[in-house]
Protein backbone atom coordinates (compact mmCIF):
# COMPACT_ATOMS: atom_id res chain seq x y z
CA UNK A 1 0.00 0.00 0.00
CA UNK A 2 2.90 2.29 1.24
CA UNK A 3 4.46 1.42 -2.30
CA UNK A 4 1.33 2.49 -4.35
CA UNK A 5 1.39 5.68 -2.57
CA UNK A 6 4.62 6.80 -3.24
CA UNK A 7 4.23 6.39 -6.81
CA UNK A 8 1.08 8.16 -6.85
CA UNK A 9 2.65 10.72 -5.46
CA UNK A 10 5.76 10.38 -7.75
CA UNK A 11 3.46 10.77 -10.32
CA UNK A 12 1.69 14.02 -9.31
CA UNK A 13 5.12 15.75 -8.48
CA UNK A 14 5.75 14.79 -12.61
CA UNK A 15 2.70 16.06 -14.03
CA UNK A 16 2.99 19.60 -11.48
CA UNK A 17 6.81 19.53 -13.14
CA UNK A 18 5.48 19.40 -16.56
CA UNK A 19 2.18 21.90 -16.08
CA UNK A 20 4.75 24.49 -14.27
CA UNK A 21 7.38 23.99 -17.42
CA UNK A 22 4.44 24.03 -19.98
CA UNK A 23 3.18 27.61 -18.14
CA UNK A 24 6.77 29.08 -17.93
CA UNK A 25 8.07 27.89 -21.22
CA UNK A 26 5.19 28.01 -23.60
CA UNK A 27 3.27 30.92 -21.98
CA UNK A 28 5.22 33.08 -19.32
CA UNK A 29 8.44 33.41 -21.10
CA UNK A 30 6.93 34.12 -24.93
CA UNK A 31 4.71 36.64 -23.31
CA UNK A 32 7.37 38.32 -21.36
CA UNK A 33 9.76 38.55 -24.44
CA UNK A 34 6.66 40.01 -26.13
CA UNK A 35 6.20 42.77 -24.24
CA UNK A 36 10.45 43.38 -23.76
CA UNK A 37 10.52 43.54 -27.18
CA UNK A 38 7.51 45.90 -27.68
CA UNK A 39 9.22 48.20 -24.66
CA UNK A 40 12.88 48.33 -25.48
CA UNK A 41 12.98 47.78 -29.30
CA UNK A 42 9.30 48.40 -30.34
CA UNK A 43 10.18 48.64 -34.40
CA UNK A 44 12.11 45.53 -34.54
CA UNK A 45 9.52 43.64 -32.69
CA UNK A 46 6.90 44.87 -35.13
CA UNK A 47 9.11 43.16 -37.88
CA UNK A 48 11.21 46.03 -38.88
CA UNK A 49 8.98 47.07 -41.31
CA UNK A 50 9.60 50.02 -44.03
CA UNK A 51 7.29 52.41 -44.98
CA UNK A 52 6.59 55.12 -47.35
CA UNK A 53 5.53 58.96 -47.23
CA UNK A 54 2.02 57.79 -46.61
CA UNK A 55 2.26 54.77 -43.80
CA UNK A 56 2.34 52.31 -46.43
CA UNK A 57 4.17 49.26 -45.61
CA UNK A 58 6.71 48.54 -48.22
CA UNK A 59 8.44 45.54 -46.28
CA UNK A 60 10.83 44.46 -44.06
CA UNK A 61 13.97 44.96 -43.78
CA UNK A 62 15.14 41.52 -42.27
CA UNK A 63 13.27 39.50 -45.15
CA UNK A 64 13.96 39.43 -48.56
CA UNK A 65 11.80 40.41 -51.00
CA UNK A 66 11.66 39.66 -55.04
CA UNK A 67 12.75 42.64 -57.32
CA UNK A 68 12.83 41.64 -61.08
CA UNK A 69 11.66 44.88 -63.12
CA UNK A 70 15.42 46.30 -64.05
CA UNK A 71 15.19 49.63 -62.43
CA UNK A 72 15.41 47.79 -59.42
CA UNK A 73 18.44 45.96 -57.46
CA UNK A 74 17.82 42.49 -57.53
CA UNK A 75 18.02 40.08 -54.45
CA UNK A 76 19.90 36.85 -53.88
CA UNK A 77 18.17 34.14 -55.40
CA UNK A 78 15.33 31.97 -52.73
CA UNK A 79 14.72 28.62 -52.46
CA UNK A 80 11.57 29.50 -51.19
CA UNK A 81 10.18 31.80 -53.82
CA UNK A 82 10.93 34.74 -50.81
CA UNK A 83 7.71 33.22 -48.98
CA UNK A 84 8.87 33.80 -45.08
CA UNK A 85 6.59 31.06 -44.03
CA UNK A 86 8.89 28.72 -45.66
CA UNK A 87 11.81 29.55 -44.75
CA UNK A 88 14.92 27.23 -45.30
CA UNK A 89 17.56 25.68 -48.29
CA UNK A 90 17.06 24.14 -50.88
CA UNK A 91 19.14 20.90 -49.31
CA UNK A 92 20.30 20.46 -53.41
CA UNK A 93 23.66 18.87 -53.45
CA UNK A 94 26.22 20.85 -55.70
CA UNK A 95 26.06 18.19 -58.17
CA UNK A 96 22.27 18.65 -58.93
CA UNK A 97 21.02 19.67 -61.83
CA UNK A 98 18.41 21.61 -60.46
CA UNK A 99 21.20 24.00 -58.93
CA UNK A 100 22.99 24.17 -62.32
CA UNK A 101 19.98 24.90 -64.50
CA UNK A 102 19.22 27.45 -61.84
CA UNK A 103 22.64 29.21 -62.22
CA UNK A 104 22.51 29.18 -66.06
CA UNK A 105 18.76 30.86 -65.95
CA UNK A 106 20.34 33.52 -63.99
CA UNK A 107 23.40 33.98 -65.55
CA UNK A 108 20.99 34.86 -68.82
CA UNK A 109 18.83 36.74 -66.63
CA UNK A 110 22.37 39.26 -65.80
CA UNK A 111 23.43 38.83 -69.68
CA UNK A 112 26.66 37.36 -68.05
CA UNK A 113 29.11 36.80 -71.30
CA UNK A 114 32.36 35.03 -71.29
CA UNK A 115 34.86 35.70 -68.80
CA UNK A 116 33.12 38.09 -67.22
CA UNK A 117 32.60 36.98 -63.24
CA UNK A 118 29.70 37.52 -61.11
CA UNK A 119 29.74 37.58 -57.37
CA UNK A 120 28.75 34.25 -55.83
CA UNK A 121 25.86 35.91 -53.82
CA UNK A 122 23.86 36.63 -56.76
CA UNK A 123 23.86 33.10 -57.76
CA UNK A 124 23.57 30.90 -54.90
CA UNK A 125 20.74 31.39 -52.15
CA UNK A 126 21.36 32.19 -48.86
CA UNK A 127 20.39 29.20 -46.11
CA UNK A 128 16.93 30.76 -45.18
CA UNK A 129 16.21 31.62 -48.49
CA UNK A 130 15.06 35.20 -46.73
CA UNK A 131 18.57 36.87 -47.07
CA UNK A 132 17.70 40.43 -47.46
CA UNK A 133 21.29 41.72 -48.00
CA UNK A 134 23.74 41.59 -51.16
CA UNK A 135 27.39 42.16 -51.01
CA UNK A 136 28.53 45.35 -52.13
CA UNK A 137 30.26 43.81 -54.95
CA UNK A 138 27.05 42.10 -56.17
CA UNK A 139 25.40 46.11 -56.11
CA UNK A 140 27.92 47.47 -58.10
CA UNK A 141 27.65 44.36 -60.39
CA UNK A 142 24.06 45.64 -60.92
CA UNK A 143 25.00 49.14 -60.60
CA UNK A 144 25.31 50.08 -64.89
CA UNK A 145 22.05 48.18 -65.49
CA UNK A 146 20.11 50.40 -62.94
CA UNK A 147 21.84 53.81 -63.30
CA UNK A 148 20.58 53.43 -67.18
CA UNK A 149 17.24 52.36 -66.45
CA UNK A 150 16.84 54.76 -64.21
CA UNK A 151 18.43 57.59 -66.35
CA UNK A 152 21.06 58.47 -63.57
CA UNK A 153 24.52 58.83 -63.31
CA UNK A 154 26.74 55.72 -62.00
CA UNK A 155 28.26 57.57 -59.56
CA UNK A 156 24.98 58.58 -58.29
CA UNK A 157 23.39 55.17 -57.99
CA UNK A 158 27.04 54.21 -55.87
CA UNK A 159 26.39 56.86 -53.57
CA UNK A 160 23.36 55.52 -52.65
CA UNK A 161 24.58 52.15 -52.47
CA UNK A 162 27.38 52.96 -50.20
CA UNK A 163 24.28 54.96 -47.96
CA UNK A 164 23.07 51.84 -47.77
CA UNK A 165 25.37 49.92 -46.55
CA UNK A 166 25.99 48.46 -43.25
CA UNK A 167 28.70 47.15 -40.60
CA UNK A 168 28.94 44.07 -40.06
CA UNK A 169 27.43 42.53 -36.56
CA UNK A 170 30.95 41.45 -35.82
CA UNK A 171 33.02 44.12 -37.70
CA UNK A 172 36.01 42.98 -34.97
CA UNK A 173 35.97 39.15 -37.08
CA UNK A 174 35.97 41.51 -40.77
CA UNK A 175 33.48 39.78 -42.53
CA UNK A 176 31.53 41.41 -46.05
CA UNK A 177 29.54 44.83 -45.37
CA UNK A 178 26.46 44.16 -46.73
CA UNK A 179 23.74 46.34 -48.53
CA UNK A 180 20.30 45.99 -47.85
CA UNK A 181 18.25 45.58 -51.33
CA UNK A 182 14.71 46.71 -49.82
CA UNK A 183 16.81 50.07 -48.54
CA UNK A 184 18.81 50.53 -51.50
CA UNK A 185 15.52 50.21 -53.79
CA UNK A 186 13.62 52.72 -51.20
CA UNK A 187 16.53 55.25 -51.84
CA UNK A 188 16.43 55.22 -55.62
CA UNK A 189 12.71 55.76 -55.84
CA UNK A 190 12.86 58.84 -53.33
CA UNK A 191 15.71 59.88 -55.40
CA UNK A 192 13.90 59.82 -58.38
CA UNK A 193 10.76 61.46 -56.79
CA UNK A 194 13.20 64.53 -55.83
CA UNK A 195 14.05 64.82 -59.00
CA UNK A 196 10.58 65.12 -60.16
CA UNK A 197 10.16 67.51 -57.69
CA UNK A 198 13.17 69.81 -58.54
Amino acid sequence: MTRGLEIMKNMLTCIRLVVLSVLVCCVAYPVAMLVFGRIVVPWKAEGSLLTDGHGEILGSIRLAQEFTRPEYFWPRPSAVDYDAAATGGSNLAPTNPVLADRAKRILERYRVTGDQRIPADLITASGSGMDPHITIEAARFQMSRVAAERGLPEEVVEMLILRNTEEPLLRVFGGEMPVNVLRLNVALDEKMTGLERE
